[in-house]
Parts: C-alpha cells; structure tokens; sequence
C-alpha cells in the first residue's frame, strides 16, 4: 500500500522534525491536528504527515504491522536526505497502532510521543505506553469509549508519561452539543502540547 504524505519545510533547514499520524477519519486538517501542526511550524519544526485513509472494512482486514511497516517506509523516504535531531510524534487513534510499533526503530528511540485518544483496548498501543522510555503525553477524554479507566490508572506507573483527561471529551477531544466549549477544551489541549 502507497501512503501520500506532505512535508511542510521551513525555509531555513530545519533541525527539528514532528511527524503526524492522523485517526482513521480524523485527519491532519481536522481541528486537533491542523492546529498541532501550526504550533510545531511556528516552532520551527518541519513537519510531516502521514496521510493514510481507511475505509471501515480496510480497517478490519488491517495487519498492524504490515500498517507500521507502510508507514516507516513514507517516513524514510520524506526524510532520506535530511537530519534531524529532535523529533516529535503525534498520533491520534488509529495512528497509535502505527506508533506503538514505529518505537520499535532504534532510529525513533529518543522521539518525544503526543498519543491523542489512544486505543487503550488494545494490548499492543496499551503495552507500549505503560513500558515506553519515551517521554511522552497522553490527552484522551473520559467519555471516548477507549478510555478504560482500569488501564489509564496503571499508566500512571510510567514516570515518562504526563496524562491528561478531557473532561466530557468525546473521541475527537470535543464535548458532545457544546461547540464553544469545544474550542476552549481545543485551546488547553495545543496550551498542553506546546508546554510539552
């Protein structure tokens, strides 16, 4: 399978690199997305997404692994003649199935990790944050149905972990029929990532 991807460039050649796994339908123009990759640009951070779709049935036929690897590939060919020597990771939902695989990579073992809405049902994304040596936060929202509060409490035995719980939040980190609220709880989410 052929990933497109985008790498959006500073002008000036860039030391600093954030990639972005999107969700299944959530994708990096969504608001989440579209402003995280505002924040890192201002920042002076090239930043690449990795713009997969899937429709429903794909997703049930999907091999992990097979997914990861595809995705490993589209990163090393969007940066196979550059260097960097920091980099980010922002994965929302289905992207954390890739992520959670992709720090496998010696090459991603100092990467800081944003893991948005992961999909703590699965034992592959859950294993991963609750061993990772990655510095990382996790932002999901307490009315996703992948927040499983048996496995978000034992997150909390990872130091390298900051958690975030979104009150009312929905999958996409906004609160169901509350629009202006939605861009307030959007506001502290970016205010959280940046401090990160």
């Amino acid at each position: 399978m052929t990933i497109p991807f985008r790498l959006i460039e500073q002008n000036e050649e860039a030391k600093n690199l954030v990639i972005v796994l999107p969700g299944a339908g959530y994708t990096t123009r969504a608001p989440l997305l579209h402003f995280t990759t505002g924040l890192f640009y201002t920042k002076g951070f090239d930043v690449l997404h990795i713009n997969y779709t899937f429709s429903s049935q794909e997703i049930s036929d999907l091999s992990e692994i097979d997914f990861a690897k595809d995705v490993q590939v589209v990163i090393d060919n969007a940066i196979k003649n550059k260097t960097y020597s920091n980099c980010y990771v922002v994965a929302k939902s289905i992207g954390t199935i890739a992520l959670s695989y992709l720090l496998e990579n010696i090459m991603l073992k100092d990467v800081k990790v944003v893991w948005l809405t992961p999909l703590l049902q699965r034992d592959d994304v859950f294993n991963k944050m609750v061993n990772s040596d990655n510095k990382g936060i996790c932002i999901i929202g307490d009315k996703d149905s992948c927040f499983i509060v048996e496995r978000f409490e034992k997150l909390k035995n990872n130091p390298n972990l900051i958690l975030k719980v979104v009150e009312g939040g929905n999958h996409s980190l906004e609160l169901d029929g509350e629009p202006i609220k939605s861009i307030e709880v959007l506001k502290h989410i970016i205010s959280d990532i940046d401090e990160f």
